[in-house]
């Protein structure tokens, strides 16, 4: 039991190299899809918004 291999040296217990990097990449991934909507969102809103002033423009124009 003492001399098994799983148990024991400096990964015994450690996450490999390439799940420690494909959990990065995952949260960097989410990070950016979650800044692609946030810049969605306000370009949508900032289109209606410039509407909605033309309108007003034109509809009160004299």
């Amino acid at each position: 039991m003492e001399d098994d291999p799983l148990t024991e040296g400096p990964a015994a217990g450690a996450p490999s190299t390439a799940d420690t990097f494909e959990k990065r990449r995952l949260a960097q991934e989410t990070k950016n899809e979650r800044q692609v909507w946030y810049f969605l969102a306000y370009f949508l809103f900032g289109i209606h918004f410039v509407a909605f002033v033309m309108i007003y423009a034109v509809r009160h124009a004299k």
